[in-house]
């Protein structure tokens, strides 16, 4: 027999509304660098800044696609979307890097030419001062991305803020490559450049792609489960005999989270609904209200007196040997014998 405990809230308006200002501030930054990157390479015709450019246009559209992603995330389920619209933050991600790949390719079409057929670039001085300018920006900007996206467990800003600090080590790339062929004179060098920041970028988006399809699969999460099964722990009562079959996934910056609890055999309904109670309190308590947990309560079995701490049960058939501890391997395995 086993009952159900589910609860679910969802996100305060004010996690929701740093998200939409962050992400928003993102694309106005997003545009108006995009704009500098491109006066920069009009001043200089270098492929390097080119490539540059290009990955700021893939900003500006992930950019733009993360905002409504983000917005449409905020919106509590529906009878068509019932465990809400939170998927669309990895979907979002997925976007993201598969418009880096098309950057990269953008980038080796334009560079490959540069090595074979170099050209001149004037005013190489005042195209970098602006690119300079640009990743001093990024950087700024993928930061406070980074930890407006952890802070409100945001896989769309965390995707964000990744991609524009790459932004930061591609224009550091191209300041390098570019520098070097105002000392050397080798032209070559800008091609070289542009195809380096290319392959950078073309990892940066597989990376992304990959994070992305694990999201939209729910493929486990090791360090979720470990943060769980912490709290699980830390709040062990006596009467709570066992924990197995955890499972958790995220959808957007709301946690869901079911797992078996083995109670004793003794216990009324309402003595088992309250001891559920208090462990899914005790969960949701420590995700900040953004996390439903189901809980499926099992009346305990003859094998597990030796595990169970409740020393005064008159259903025990065995003496108690241990109370052992409730590790990330144990929660997560599947029921002993004859458990549902």
């Amino acid at each position: 027999m086993a009952t159900l405990n589910e609860s679910v809230t969802f996100a305060p308006m004010s996690s929701t509304r740093l998200r939409m200002q962050s992400i928003g501030l993102s694309v106005l930054v997003s545009i108006l660098l995009l704009g500098v990157k491109f006066y920069g390479y009009r001043l200089t015709g270098s492929a390097a800044i080119l490539s540059d450019a290009l990955e700021s246009i893939i900003n500006v559209i992930a950019s733009a696609f993360a905002l409504l992603s983000v917005w449409l995330s905020s919106r509590p389920p529906d009878a068509s979307h019932p465990y809400g619209h939170g998927k669309i933050e990895s979907f979002s991600a997925g976007f993201e890097g598969a418009l880096i790949l098309l950057a990269a390719i953008g980038i080796f079409t334009t560079a490959v030419p540069r090595i074979l057929h170099p050209v001149p670039l004037p005013h190489l001085d005042a195209g970098m001062y602006l690119i300079l300018s640009t990743a001093v920006v990024n950087a700024a900007l993928g930061a406070y991305l980074l930890h407006v996206g952890k802070k409100t467990n945001s896989l769309t800003l965390i995707a964000d803020g990744k991609h524009v600090l790459t932004d930061v080590y591609s224009t550091a790339g191209v300041l390098i490559g570019l520098v070097l062929v105002q000392w050397t004179g080798w032209r070559e060098m800008d091609g070289v450049t542009a195809c380096l920041v290319g392959v950078n970028i073309l990892i940066s988006g597989l990376i992304l792609i990959r994070k992305a399809f694990s999201g939209l699969m729910n493929a486990a999460d090791p360090e979720l489960l470990s943060e769980i099964s912490r709290v699980i722990s830390s709040n062990r009562r006596e009467h709570w005999i066992d924990i197995h079959q955890l499972r958790a996934w995220t959808s957007g910056s709301f946690v869901h989270i079911d797992f078996h609890l083995i109670l004793p055999k003794d216990f009324s309904l309402e003595q088992a609904h309250t001891e559920g109670k208090l462990l899914e309190k005790a969960l949701q308590e420590h995700f900040g209200g953004e996390a439903g947990v189901l809980i499926h309560l099992d009346p305990c079995l003859d094998l597990q007196c030796p595990i169970c701490a409740r020393f005064s049960c008159p259903s025990r058939s065995s003496e108690s040997t241990s109370m052992p501890l409730w590790t990330l391997e144990s929660m997560t395995s599947a029921a002993d014998s004859g458990q549902g």
